[in-house]
């Protein structure tokens, strides 16, 4: 029995990291003010501003979940985080990062590689929290396991609801240029139309 309980504990070890717990979804309460610079952005990014799209949920397939693991990493450790003021002289501007950014402009380069391997714009919001008393933005991505959030703070991809922060609005999902309130966590539904 002990031997097939460590056996147990040694295969849960290499499971998808997101498959262990309930994950949870984001309630949306009603439209949002975007974050000023967010306009000015879309004006020049239409297509990272996006969130059309038939499929909104992805289903998280062990391929999938490595995806996101992979690219919320190789994006925290090829830029540099630098406020706008530092970088462009500004205090915010949205932008795709090329070495240095802050967390929106990282957010959106992992839109934008997610989008390169085939992931629906429509399950990549932008998110806007605070922490610390400070506002911090983040991807938070739309599947079957949760609503799942890259951040530039982390390596780990974690659950919305396990994250430190206070969430006031995300993209709304079909018309990424209207933003939505987030209220409280609802279990998943298992109802993944794609990815």
């Amino acid at each position: 029995m002990k031997r097939d309980i460590a056996l147990i504990a040694f295969l849960l070890s290499f499971a998808s990291p997101f498959a262990a717990q309930a994950g949870t979804t984001m309630e949306t309460k009603g439209k949002a003010f975007a974050p000023p610079a967010f306009y000015a952005f879309c004006s020049h990014q239409p297509g990272l501003c996006s969130t059309a799209g038939a499929t909104k949920v992805v289903t998280l397939k062990p391929e999938r979940s490595a995806q996101l693991n992979q690219v919320n990493r190789a994006v925290n450790a090829r830029i540099t985080e630098l406020s706008d003021r530092a970088t462009v002289g500004k205090d915010d501007d949205w932008r795709v990062p090329t070495s240095s950014g802050d967390c929106e402009d990282i957010a959106i380069l992992k839109k934008l590689e997610l989008m390169k391997r085939g992931w629906p714009a429509a399950a990549l919001l932008l998110t806007v929290a605070s922490y610390h008393g400070e506002g911090h933005t983040v991807l938070t991505v739309r599947t079957s396991q949760g609503d799942l959030v890259l951040d530039n703070l982390t390596s780990s991809v974690r659950d919305w609801s396990s994250t430190p922060y206070s969430y006031f609005a995300r993209q709304a999902q079909g018309n990424g240029k209207r933003w939505e309130r987030i209220g409280a966590a609802k279990p998943v539904q298992t109802t993944a139309t794609g990815g």
